[in-house]
């Protein structure tokens, strides 16, 4: 059965990128969300194999859904999309229990490895 992921951008077409790259490569995407509250709701009404998660979004921001995930889930497979210069943040991120990172712009392949990676 196909990996669900769930898509956490602000920007829409930042989520339609990713989807289309995942959906082309046999993952299924579960849901979408534009922002951390969003994020938190969707997975545990969703529970994905894996979450892709934006950091600078409004209402709540990716490192506080992640660590809001986590605290329901300790076992949920995060990785952290971020914009070059935010290395502090990713950082900030893994410690709150990301498990990798994708820099944008994306790379498809860069995605791909990402996901497969946490995935196993």
């Amino acid at each position: 059965m196909a990996k669900s992921v769930l898509i956490v951008d602000d920007a829409a077409f930042m989520r339609m990128m990713i989807k289309d790259i995942l959906s082309k490569n046999g993952y299924d995407v579960a849901g979408e969300a534009d922002n951390g509250l969003k994020a938190v709701d969707k997975y545990k009404e969703l529970n994905p194999d894996l979450v892709l998660m934006d950091i600078t979004m409004p209402e709540m921001n990716g490192i506080d859904a992640v660590k809001n995930i986590k605290a329901f889930d300790p076992s949920a497979k995060i990785v952290m999309c971020s914009a070059m210069g935010q290395q502090a943040m990713v950082i900030e991120s893994i410690q709150a229990g990301a498990r990798d990172f994708i820099v944008k712009p994306f790379q498809a392949d860069r995605v791909l490895e990402a996901v497969r990676k946490v995935l196993g």
